[in-house]
């Protein structure tokens, strides 16, 4: 798993440290302009990328939460994101295809947005 620290792929980082669901939170887009989305515990800032996870992009809900579960389950419904208040999801019950899938995407996050920090229990 990558760290805050490690980021090399992307200019301009700023490394913020631990984020709990609820700090996650306001980075969606609406309460604060950056857009921050956390992929296997790692916190991407994607504000680059608002037309896809800003107000209105296709992704928006991923916006301000942990986007694995989805991510890895091709799925945006809202079943899929948690609630600030509740624990990290574990994604203990993902098929070998999730698991692969969710690999997929956190590859692209790392080749394409700055690691902010990491995602921590509340």
């Amino acid at each position: 798993m990558s760290t805050a620290t490690e980021n090399t792929s992307t200019e301009g980082a700023t490394v913020e440290g631990s984020f709990t669901p609820k700090t996650l939170f306001k980075y969606n887009g609406h309460d604060m302009q950056e857009i921050y989305i956390a992929v296997k515990g790692v916190v991407y800032d994607v504000s680059a990328g608002r037309s896809f996870y800003g107000p209105s992009g296709p992704y928006a809900n991923f916006a301000g939460h942990d986007a694995s579960r989805g991510l890895a389950l091709n799925s945006f419904d809202a079943e899929c994101i948690r609630d600030f208040d509740q624990p990290i999801d574990d994604l203990k019950d993902l098929t070998p295809e999730d698991i692969d899938s969710l690999d997929g995407w956190e590859e692209h996050f790392q080749k394409k947005y700055p690691v902010v920090g990491t995602l921590v229990e509340n």
